[in-house]
């Protein structure tokens, strides 16, 4: 796990309350994978699932913004019971203000996991920052912390693994 301050990286997952996840890249490999008729298939991992369910059974809210769309996601948010789920998201930051507002959260009560360029103004902002071993190089350079695991291979759980252990 690349961690640049495990103190301060400490301090800042304590005061988490909200994860939001990216998809592709994050809770996928990054593939698309298209059939004959346009319909899209992505790969998730059971153990991010099992660790989102983790999350929530602390009170851990979690929430999906994703730049693309995909019925898939639609179904895996629905199976996990994730109720923030924000596709289409060319300006995260945006959706991120919103709920945010909702939840009446400050950013150092929010973690997000983005991995590529449309991601890095809302790791910017956020309280808590990671990414997938990955990642491109210039979010891995800006985020608190760089899991171990890659995109749709566990690097969700890793991250809620360690928000976890903290707050016990």
């Amino acid at each position: 796990m690349g961690i640049k301050d495990l103190e301060t990286l400490r301090k800042k997952a304590k005061r988490i309350r909200f994860l939001l996840l990216d998809v592709d890249g994050i809770m996928t490999d990054g593939k698309i994978f298209v059939d004959g008729h346009g319909n899209e298939f992505k790969t998730f991992h059971i153990h991010d699932g099992h660790g989102i369910y983790l999350l929530k059974k602390t009170g851990i809210e979690v929430g999906i913004i994703s730049g693309r769309s995909a019925k898939a996601v639609e179904y895996r948010a629905r199976e996990l019971h994730i109720k923030e789920v924000h596709q289409d998201a060319r300006d995260k930051v945006k959706v991120y203000e919103e709920i945010k507002a909702k939840y009446n959260l400050a950013d150092e009560y929010v973690a997000f996991m983005g991995d590529d360029l449309i991601d890095l103004p809302l790791l910017q902002r956020v309280g808590f920052s990671a990414t997938a071993a990955d990642a491109i190089s210039e979010v891995k350079d800006v985020v608190d912390m760089v899991t171990e695991k890659k995109g749709g291979e566990g690097a969700v759980r890793e991250v809620i693994d360690f928000i976890l252990k903290i707050k016990s």
